[in-house]
């Protein structure tokens, strides 16, 4: 039997793990796939960390200085690789858990493989990007095109034919409509609720740094604080279609999980003329889609980045207080039940790799005081 296992090798499992061994716990980390970081290995190509780099490393280790502010996808994964090498943490790969059962004070781990460990200590790190929420439009199963959730997605060549209908207006689906339209497609993009939008920069300064004003204010003062600054920089972007929330950025976070877009130039697009905006979608039928406020357009594709939903149901079917109704743990940084710990299961307005390296060191604090 061993002390602690953590199950997720990506950013999280890796930053707990280090944590753990900086203060004199050696963790057991299982990981289903082959590799760390496989979320951050089967993003889209063109992605970068929203948040700068100073702000964005896990603990203990800086990104290197030759690395640009908003760090490229391909470097995280190598960054993610050195972190795993610099503090020595080997997971155990190929390990897919199935089932996880306390008996006493000691946790019993299965693998769909066949193997098995014990600990005192369950550690969940396995991330917010696991599962593809997919929509229930009817008519969708009867659509000609091809149809992929963002998941899938790499490039344009991905994607056949010229129109293209991008739905969700979360990070993935504003900035996947710019790789589509920069690579010549016509592209529409369905935004089904209200939204906020924030720049990638304020007055030169990234917009995860602008949290402060969360720290020294309650969260809605610091949404009317910098409302008018918004609508400044970003201007009346209404009269495209867009529905402005009636929550500011952080209340959105805080209050409905939910991550504002971070404009990386969607909006300009949409100004140009070169994404239309639509209204969410009523129904499919073939290659045509019905929206919401009646009209209808013919699609080649449909690129879903209609986000991802946590579900730990199956995993956990004898802790039902741990978890709330979707299966997402009840908190995230901490124990959510006898020796079983969760990080970074809730969306941050800090960024989620800040977040993370928080989570995992008040994790490994605690624990090492046991």
């Amino acid at each position: 039997m061993v002390r602690v296992v953590v199950i997720g090798a990506g950013p999280a499992g890796l930053a707990v793990a280090a944590s753990l061994k900086e203060r004199g716990i050696t963790a057991t980390v299982l990981e289903r796939s082959e590799s760390v970081g496989s979320a951050w290995r089967r993003h889209y190509d063109r992605l970068a960390l929203h948040t700068d780099k100073a702000r964005s490393n896990l603990p203990g280790l800086p990104f290197a200085d030759r690395l640009p502010r908003y760090v490229p996808r391909v470097e995280v994964v190598n960054y993610l690789e050195a972190y795993a090498e610099h503090f020595g943490i080997a997971p155990a790969f190929g390990a897919n858990i199935t089932r996880l059962r306390r008996d006493g004070n000691e946790w019993h781990i299965a693998a769909e493989d066949g193997r098995k460990w014990q600990a005192d200590h369950v550690i969940l790190a396995t991330g917010m990007a696991d599962h593809p929420a997919r929509p229930d439009w009817p008519g969708l199963e009867s659509f000609t095109g091809k149809s992929l959730h963002s998941r899938d997605y790499r490039r344009p060549g991905d994607l056949p034919g010229e129109r293209v209908l991008v739905v969700g207006f979360g990070n993935s689906g504003g900035e996947l409509a710019i790789d589509l339209a920069e690579a010549g497609r016509k592209v529409d993009l369905a935004v089904r609720s209200p939204v906020n939008i924030l720049p990638k920069e304020l007055l030169g300064r990234p917009i995860g740094n602008w949290d402060i004003l969360r720290r020294l204010f309650p969260y809605k003062v610091a949404d009317a604080l910098t409302v008018g600054l918004l609508r400044i920089v970003l201007g009346d972007y209404q009269k495209y279609g867009l529905k402005k929330s009636a929550k500011g950025p952080f209340a959105q976070i805080i209050e409905d999980g939910r991550i504002p877009l971070i404009d990386l130039g969607t909006l300009r697009l949409i100004r140009s003329g070169k994404i239309k905006v639509r209204p969410g979608i009523d129904s499919i039928n073939g290659n045509k889609v019905r929206f919401k406020d009646g009209a209808e357009a013919a699609y080649d594709a449909l690129l879903l980045a209609t986000g991802y939903k946590v579900d730990l149901k199956t995993l956990l079917p004898e802790e039902p207080d741990a978890l709330d109704e979707a299966g997402r743990p009840r908190k995230s940084g901490g124990e959510i039940a006898s020796g079983l710990w969760a990080l970074s299961y809730h969306p941050s307005p800090d960024g989620q790799l800040r977040r993370i390296g928080g989570e995992a060191k008040a994790i490994a604090d605690a624990l090492s005081a046991l």
